[in-house]
């Protein structure tokens, strides 16, 4: 019996983090659903689009992840479908006990067109540092400035020198870092730290300025305004995953 205030005790401090954790949510999807009706945007509580379908290496990350909050339509005549991503990672400590780890991030996902190889444009970290060090070469460009920021990788080196071209380069710098990039075929992902809602303007700001930033040789050489939809798939949906699975219906 003398142990039972103490059982109700953290029974107490169960309810009330799970309460709180809640209303936390709820506040976010409020702030999102205002956020989304000013700028003219639809907003989802669910992930209508299957976007983690889409083939970017950030949505390889953990054993489990998904998208929620998801806004789409467009941003300065840009079509995007913003979103929180979410992706957890489950292991073990020495004793056996299970634990997890993983990330909240806000993310972006632009129409484009263009339709182009992968291109990958990340904070330079001590972790992608080491990676180029045993032999996972990232490319360099002639801006030192860019090159101590940027880890950059790209299934065509050719390409991504025509895609990172100076004016690219200066931009991306202005950015600080606070953006990850990866563009392909005719997308573009755009992740950062999840933002609160007042601030996803600076996110699909960035979705823009790296669309409007893509140089004229690519547009020319890449465009897709005169073609198809590459397998005759319509607008908004994703491409298959690169290991042939398809989105879910």
């Amino acid at each position: 019996m003398e142990q039972l205030p103490l059982f109700v005790l953290f029974v107490a401090i169960g309810i009330g983090a799970y309460l709180w954790s809640r209303f936390r949510r709820d506040q976010r999807r409020q702030a999102l659903a205002r956020f989304a009706s000013r700028s003219g945007l639809r907003y989802s509580k669910h992930d209508p689009y299957g976007l983690v379908w889409y083939d970017f290496r950030l949505f390889g990350k953990g054993d489990d992840r998904g998208c929620e909050n998801v806004l789409s339509g467009h941003w300065q005549n840009l079509p995007v479908k913003e979103a929180d991503y979410w992706y957890s990672t489950k292991s073990t400590d020495a004793q056996g006990h299970p634990t997890g780890s993983g990330d909240s991030l806000s993310i972006v996902i632009a129409d484009l067109p263009v339709s182009v190889p992968y291109v990958s444009v990340q904070e330079e970290t001590l972790s992608t540092w080491l990676a180029d060090r045993i032999g996972f070469h990232d490319i360099d460009f002639e801006s030192e400035d860019f090159n101590r920021q940027f880890q950059v990788t790209a299934a065509d080196r050719e390409f991504a020198f025509k895609l990172i071209d100076p004016r690219m380069i200066e931009w991306l710098v202005s950015t600080g870092g606070q953006f990850a990039f990866e563009i392909r075929d005719r997308s573009l992902l755009v992740a950062c730290e999840q933002l609160e809602p007042d601030r996803l303007a600076i996110l699909l700001g960035a979705a823009k300025g790296f669309t409007d930033r893509i140089p004229r040789l690519v547009v020319a050489e890449y465009g897709t305004e005169q073609q198809a939809p590459s397998g005759g798939r319509p607008p908004g949906e994703p491409p298959a995953r690169a290991d042939g699975e398809k989105s879910p219906s």
